[in-house]
């Protein structure tokens, strides 16, 4: 059953229209600070991530099976970009034994798009053999797991980029100023939607902190006159033939068959991520639809995950970086009255013309903004709830209000899928204690974590603006 349409409940066309309109304008200002920030971290630039923002929400509003949602970068589908452009740059963990050893002579960022559009492929495919319903098998201590572990990755990878560790060379500029930016934006980050929601509530949607985080940091480096590094920019002129030289760039071109075979794995680990990711999500969006409208709607799993697929190909073109259904973006629209596709559409258009009317100015933003950002993303997308309540428990404390039993075996796979994503990849980690949990429920009674479905509300202050908070309960 899907929900009434606003005509249906005689409600007028044009201030409907109006109320789609202005969600889609509020959840924008999230996806193009978020965009930005997820391009940072992925290395391909600022620019590279506002543009992906934008065109996959508006490919998966549109062409999605769930029917009122954002999509667009998120930090999962980053960090593993992170690591496959590694390896196609020979860089950090992967120098001496990257791209340029396995197929020396191939162009390192049309090699990363090959990889997205073989992700797109992938997804489709899993759309067409109609394999969403296996989301259902994930159980919730490792999903919990892996979003912990994805946590961890952020964090190390900030602390190597502005501290200079791990063979990483550290922002130009002092050290000292670059840590000054990255705590204001942190403090701005945490504090923005709580101080803003108590004294403004009819206006934090339209001041989230990640946006705020941006402008107040920069405003105030600029002021200063900060010598550090700025964010790089790649300006764009808004013609027709501008858009076909970047499509032309990044086109991948080359489709050799020991080529593709390199780059399917880092296909697959996305193509499975993006399934996770976006899948969970449609489960917390449905009950939110529910719970909101009084009206069962249940996402088309197998269309969202080819709708999916089509806009992490497209970002390929034009050098973006892949993407997935965001919850905390998802739900916020729901939250700011959303009920036509349209809202979704409109974010996208709405990032899009707002990277083109600001490109002058993402050049002025420090580099050390994001890393702010970034540690704030990390904390919301770590699932604290099992490890919080877990730890009291060892101690002895009193549980907390409506607190869940974790038990040893729930702490082990938790624990478990967050070092083997941390020190191997995601999708090992995942599939590894996936198979394992039920080898072992097949001869004991094995319980799986119970966490209540925490849902993003407008009194969770301190979550509007980010991607990920508790990881969603696979039902």
């Amino acid at each position: 059953m899907t929900l009434e349409s606003p005509q249906s409940k005689n409600v007028n066309f044009g201030s409907e229209l109006i109320k789609n309109l202005v969600a889609g304008l509020t959840v924008s200002f999230v996806a193009i600070s978020l965009g930005a920030a997820f391009g940072i971290l992925s290395t391909r630039g600022a620019f590279a991530g506002i543009l992906s923002a934008g065109i996959i929400a508006l490919i998966t509003a549109v062409l999605g099976g769930t029917r009122i949602q954002t999509s667009g970068p998120t930090a999962p589908m980053t960090a593993v970009t992170v690591t496959l452009i590694a390896f196609a740059t020979s860089a950090g963990v992967y120098a001496g034994h990257g791209l340029n050893e396995a197929l020396p002579g191939v162009d390192p960022d049309r090699f990363v798009n090959l990889v997205f559009v073989l992700t797109g492929v992938l997804l489709v495919l899993a759309a067409v053999f109609r394999l969403g319903k296996f989301i259902q098998l994930v159980p919730r201590t490792v999903i919990s797991g892996f979003m912990n572990g994805i946590a961890i990755l952020i964090w190390m990878d900030q602390a190597k980029k502005l501290f200079g560790l791990g063979g990483q060379q550290r922002f130009a500029g002092s050290l000292s100023l670059n840590l000054i930016v990255a705590l204001t934006a942190l403090a701005l980050a945490f504090l923005t939607p709580i101080l803003v929601g108590r004294l403004f509530p009819r206006v934090k949607s339209f001041l989230p902190g990640t946006l705020v985080a941006v402008l107040v940091a920069t405003i105030a480096a600029q002021a200063a006159d900060f010598d550090i590094e700025m964010v790089k920019t790649v300006k764009i002129e808004n013609t027709i033939d501008a858009w076909s030289q970047v499509v032309t760039k990044n086109l991948p071109t080359n489709w050799e068959l020991n080529v593709i075979w390199v780059a399917l794995p880092f296909a697959i680990e996305l193509m499975l991520l993006c399934y996770l990711d976006t899948l969970l999500t449609s489960l917390v969006v449905d009950k939110k639809m529910t719970d909101q409208f009084g009206v069962e709607e249940r996402t088309n799993q197998n269309q969202e995950l080819a709708a999916q697929g089509v806009a992490n190909a497209a970002v390929s073109l034009v050098g973006g970086i892949p993407g997935a259904q965001a919850t905390i973006r998802s739900v916020l629209i729901l939250n700011e009255g959303a009920t036509w596709r349209l809202a979704g559409a409109a974010v996208g258009v709405f990032v899009l013309l707002e990277m083109l009317i600001f490109q002058d100015y993402i050049g002025a933003i420090p580099v050390a903004v994001f890393v702010g950002i970034l540690f704030k993303v990390g904390y919301d997308v770590f699932d604290w709830k099992p490890v919080v309540t877990y730890a009291r428990q060892m101690l002895g404390k009193p549980p907390q209000a409506s607190a869940i039993q974790v038990t040893h075996s729930d702490m082990f796979f938790v624990l478990g899928t967050s070092v083997v994503t941390v020190f191997r990849d995601l999708n090992t980690a995942v599939i590894l204690f996936t198979i394992l949990f039920y080898v072992i429920r097949l001869r004991v009674n094995l319980p799986d974590l119970e966490t209540p479905a925490e849902l993003p509300s407008e009194s969770t202050e301190n979550k509007q603006d980010l991607d990920h908070g508790q990881p969603p309960p696979t039902v």
